[in-house]
């Protein structure tokens, strides 16, 4: 059972670094428990606001509902007390109602709603599908606006109205002008979590517009120059923050955009590269190539 109400969650979750650990898979794809644990207890030694379980970056969607439940529950039983573990929901709204339930029996703080698999929808079909969601669990709700579902800040309103349990917002467009809009309805309302790609790229302008926490995938593999990062953005060390953006951040991310998919595929790699390999990236996703395996490495040895 949570330690958290729906409201001390997103209160938690928006004062410190979030994160997306990734799932570890064997050599033949399974999903490797034993290693899986032992990365939840090396993130959990440092100070987070929190870790998504089988999140985007832990390939929520490559993964079965019963291994998704088995993620959850490796994480919430490896993290020590106080250290917030959101499971993820999506596909259909069934689906997603299942999950969310599963979610809640296996122990985590929060969830996280991903978009609906496949089909696009309007706004009512949107809102309808968060509020089966946040109905069927007590625990916090995150929603993931991005791909196919896109929020708008009437239909965030009306659902902070009637869905008590929504927590937060989590941004994966990059769309400005609608974020000021949301936090200009919504204020305090809600936790506003940047979500896009490599989010240490957004997180210095979006923290002007509400947006308080970000979930870093580089914190998989470098945990402490993630957190060097998350303090010079609250704190707006300007110079810091574009120091660390040349030095990593920025040609990582061009590595990152070679391949579609390497937004995942390019933290396994660096955990290969700090000692911590994760395994393999499921299908459709595709490994990064040796070379890039190597420019990679390099590129993190040059930060020593």
């Amino acid at each position: 059972m949570t330690s958290f109400t729906p409201a001390e969650l997103g209160r938690r979750i928006g004062s410190g670094l979030l994160s997306f650990p990734v799932t570890h898979f064997t050599a033949d794809l399974s999903f490797d428990e034993s290693a899986y644990r032992e990365h939840i207890a090396r993130l959990a030694g440092y100070e987070v606001g929190g870790l998504f379980a089988a999140g985007g970056t832990g390939e929520f969607f490559s993964l079965t509902p019963d291994e998704v439940e088995r993620v959850v529950a490796a994480a919430v039983q490896t993290a020590p007390e106080g250290t917030p573990i959101l499971a993820p929901a999506g596909y259909g709204t069934r689906t997603a109602v299942e999950l969310a339930a599963a979610a809640e029996g296996a122990g985590a703080d929060g969830i996280l709603l991903f978009p609906p698999y496949l089909t696009e929808a309007g706004q009512q079909g949107l809102a309808e599908h968060v509020e089966a969601v946040c109905r069927a669990t007590s625990l916090g709700v995150v929603v993931y606006s991005r791909a196919n579902a896109v929020y708008t800040a009437d239909t965030l309103a009306r659902l902070a109205d009637r869905c008590p349990n929504l927590i937060g917002y989590k941004d994966g467009v990059g769309d400005i002008d609608a974020m000021t809009r949301i936090h200009t309805r919504l204020g305090e309302r809600l936790t506003y979590i940047g979500g896009l790609p490599t989010a240490e790229t957004f997180a210095l302008p979006y923290l002007e517009l509400g947006v308080t926490t970000y979930s870093s995938a580089i914190f998989n593999f470098l945990p402490e120059l993630a957190l060097e990062f998350y303090g010079a953005v609250r704190d707006r060390r300007h110079d810091t923050v574009v120091k660390l953006l040349k030095d990593f951040v920025l040609p990582y991310t061009a590595i990152r955009n070679r391949q579609p998919g390497y937004a995942v595929s390019i933290v396994k790699a660096g955990m290969t590269a700090v000692g911590h390999g994760a395994g393999p990236v499921r299908p459709p996703l595709t490994d990064l190539t040796a070379g890039e395996h190597d420019e990679l490495a390099a590129l993190i040895g040059g930060l020593a």
